[in-house]
């Protein structure tokens, strides 16, 4: 009896530990924080495709109406109404962001006088007025007629009143300088040039050391307009040709970022240096004008034929000048330029954005577009902000109704004064430049966001390339169920790949074509600018005919650059799912290989042009390649880490580690005295450069000019931009390796 009562009592016992046991652990396991999947989870697939199928062509449409309406150029009214209207969407109760603010700078202007307005004018020996330029350009529709059009102008052009005698210089290059100089006296000349071959401001100051007095710009037909030039029947508003009267404006400065306030935020308490100490200006009037005005002069000229590459397409015998011919209408005359432009300091804003990260807030993603225009801007920029504020409609209505938060922290930016000079993006990296040095993981860039409506278009970094891809064989092209973006993309871009075979073509991110520059080339953050473009096939446009002119405009874009705004819906969709890829992925999705694969190409570019010749210099490029080989091994070894690792089975650090090993990838390349003599240019890999080599910049602008001097000097800069070089691809190596 007692036995039995005993052995109920263990048995008891027992099963009662058992199930305190089972009990224990069960709520201490369901207990868990929430944080703990939280940070092992990795991007929702299912959220981007709903994503893609909630991006509204006919929300992008209305938004480019909206941004539309008014011109609105810098620190104008109109500017100022966009400050708010970005303030009120990304504030907005149902679809805003976390937070929105605007960040202030005090930036260094140009601007014509409104009430004298630059004109240029043919003067007889009597000083007759003989012909005057268009002071606007010539309206078609109730836009060209707002009252708020600036008249065309070169932005930091210097005001003056040179007058002298008309020669034609092509693109204003120093060889097409060169060339005139050979048998022509330029001295006390006013110089007429195409867009193109050389920057703006450039082909002023190229022909100053030449005794040029004055500089006239314009776009010829043969390079923006396949050659149409009548408003009668080809050009617009009956196709998206350039009409005659249409003027380029743009900034004329070399450098990028505030001019007086370099490497410093420009506030209202930062020091400036004086006016006279900006470097990279023009040293001598400038004044773009229309194709109608510059064939009117040219036409006129006396002189030499000029080589057959520099004619254009006016039906007329192209001269070099100088002065007009005794049987044109303005013999004995001279070309007089009356600028007026002046510079000050007005404030710019600069619109910013958050959804911040629910696991990693301190990594950031940034997407930026700029927001001011030079009139209208329907494409440039606008396209882009209409693009941004569908993405963040559609992202901000699911964190609003509690659906989604980012991984890391997305930070939207409207950027001021980006046609002046990149101003706005390049105030806010040198303002945050620690912060965003330290955290962020890349920079998304859609300036114009469609050029046209054939294919897509990127540019960027090697180590984006591969989310790149990714992104664009998920979305569809306009009009299409089954052709992905990718594969309408490589039919018209592309290029052969060691590792891939026939690939999309990812271009370069050199120069400052756009606000990616402070970020790529300033910061070393890993960057890409995305846009839909044209066939090449059937046009040889340089760009959108319609740019930086009066004719930009809604109506321009409804039209003839994307009806219906499908493309401006693919490129929303496309750098959305991008976006959400960098912010959402366990790993952020880069691969050091692709950057192994460009280095490798830009190194045997090197080694083949080069070589010969700097062995006879003593300078010796093995250990170039052997940097090479360096860093090829260690990102296999990262990639292996990566392929043989079940990285939500890991610890939080370690996955932490391997992305801060891919972030900090491209900081690597970021020499601060590389390039002591051009502001801003950081990157040993994507700096501006002269050559025409597709290798290292550093190395090839040295190498050119060793060529040219054969100074000891020279060569000795060679062996320098060589050793930068090395240092910078051991270092990215050293990067990428697992621990010391």
């Amino acid at each position: 009896m007692w036995k039995k009562i005993l052995l109920c009592g263990l048995v008891g016992a027992a099963v009662l530990t058992v199930g305190l046991l089972i009990g224990h652990y069960g709520i201490t396991k369901s207990s868990s924080p929430d944080w703990v999947g939280a940070v092992s989870r990795d991007v929702d697939e299912s959220m981007i495709e709903q994503f893609i199928k909630q991006v509204d062509n006919k929300q992008i449409e209305e938004n480019l109406r909206e941004l539309t309406k008014v011109p609105h150029m810098a620190t104008s009214q109109g500017d100022v109404q966009l400050v708010q209207y970005m303030l009120d969407r990304w504030k907005d109760p149902k679809t805003g962001l976390d937070d929105a603010w605007k960040d202030t700078y005090k930036v260094y202007l140009s601007f014509p006088d409104d009430n004298t307005p630059n004109n240029v004018t043919v003067v007889s020996s009597t000083n007759s007025v003989l012909f005057t330029s268009r002071l606007k350009e010539k309206d078609y529709t109730e836009d060209q007629r707002h009252p708020d059009i600036v008249q065309p102008y070169a932005a930091y052009a210097p005001a003056g009143n040179p007058r002298g005698k008309l020669v034609y210089a092509n693109q204003g290059t120093v060889s097409d300088y060169e060339f005139l100089n050979e048998t022509l006296n330029l001295t006390g000349t006013i110089a007429i040039v195409r867009y193109g071959g050389a920057g703006r401001g450039n082909k002023a100051i190229n022909g100053a050391p030449f005794g040029v007095i004055g500089v006239l710009v314009y776009t010829d037909p043969k390079d923006i307009n396949d050659g149409k030039m009548s408003d009668e029947n080809e050009t617009y508003p009956y196709s998206w040709y350039l009409p005659p009267s249409g003027v380029e404006r743009g900034g004329f400065a070399q450098d990028f970022g505030d001019l007086r306030t370099p490497y410093l935020a420009a506030k209202d308490h930062t020091y400036r240096i004086p006016e006279s100490d900006i470097k990279g200006l023009p040293p001598i009037p400038m004044q773009p004008i229309g194709f109608e005005d510059a064939y009117t002069l040219i036409c006129a000229l006396t002189g030499p034929d000029p080589p057959p590459d520099w004619k254009g397409s006016f039906n007329c015998s192209y001269k070099l000048g100088p002065g007009f011919d005794l049987n044109s209408k303005f013999p004995d005359s001279d070309v007089q330029m009356n600028i007026y432009n002046k510079c000050v300091l007005k404030n710019s804003d600069n619109v910013m954005g958050v959804i911040r990260g629910s696991v990693e807030p301190d990594r950031y993603i940034l997407y930026g577009n700029h927001r001011d225009s030079w009139v209208h801007g329907a494409i440039d920029p606008s396209s882009g902000t209409a693009v941004m504020l569908e993405i963040t409609r559609v992202l901000g209505k699911m964190v609003k109704e509690g659906k989604w938060k980012p991984r890391r922290s997305i930070i939207f930016g409207s950027w001021g004064a980006e046609e002046f000079g990149l101003i706005g993006s390049t105030e806010y990296a040198e303002e945050y430049y620690s912060k965003l040095r330290d955290r962020t993981v890349a920079y998304i860039n859609v300036d114009i966001s469609v050029f046209a409506n054939a294919t897509l278009r990127v540019q960027g970094s090697p180590a984006a390339q591969s989310v790149v891809f990714t992104a664009t064989k998920q979305v569809k092209t306009p009009g299409s169920q089954t052709l992905s973006v990718y594969d309408n993309w490589i039919q018209y871009f592309n290029r052969s790949s060691p590792t891939h075979g026939t690939i999309p073509l990812l271009g370069y991110m050199t120069g400052a074509g756009s606000d990616y520059a402070a970020f790529i080339h300033f910061l070393g953050i890993t960057s890409m600018d995305i846009a839909y473009t044209y066939d090449r096939s059937k046009t040889k446009a340089r760009i959108y005919p319609a740019y930086h002119t009066a004719y930009d405009t809604f109506d321009y874009a409804a039209r003839y650059i994307d009806p219906g705004f499908t493309s401006h819906q693919t490129v929303a969709r496309t750098a959305g799912n991008v976006l959400l890829r960098l912010a959402d992925s366990l790993l952020i999705p880069f691969k050091a290989s692709d950057y192994a694969e460009t280095l490798e190409q830009f190194s045997k570019t090197a080694l083949d042009t080069y070589n010969v010749i700097l062995t006879g210099k003593n300078i010796d490029m093995v250990p170039l390649m052997n940097a090479m080989a360096k860093f090829k091994s260690a990102a296999s070894n990262l990639e292996k880490l990566i392929r043989d690792s079940d990285l939500t089975l890991e610890t939080p650090l370690k996955v932490r580690r391997i992305n801060d090993q891919l972030m900090f990838m491209e900081r690597a390349f970021i020499d601060p005295l590389a390039f002591p003599d051009k502001q801003h240019f950081r990157h040993v890999i994507w700096a501006s450069k002269s050559s025409r080599v597709p290798t290292f910049p550093g190395l090839a602008d040295a190498f050119d000019q060793a060529q040219k001097s054969d100074s000891a000097q020279d060569w000795q800069q060679v062996h320098r931009h060589l050793s930068i070089i090395i240092q910078a691809i051991e270092g990215a190596a050293h990067a990428l390796e697992e621990v010391i």
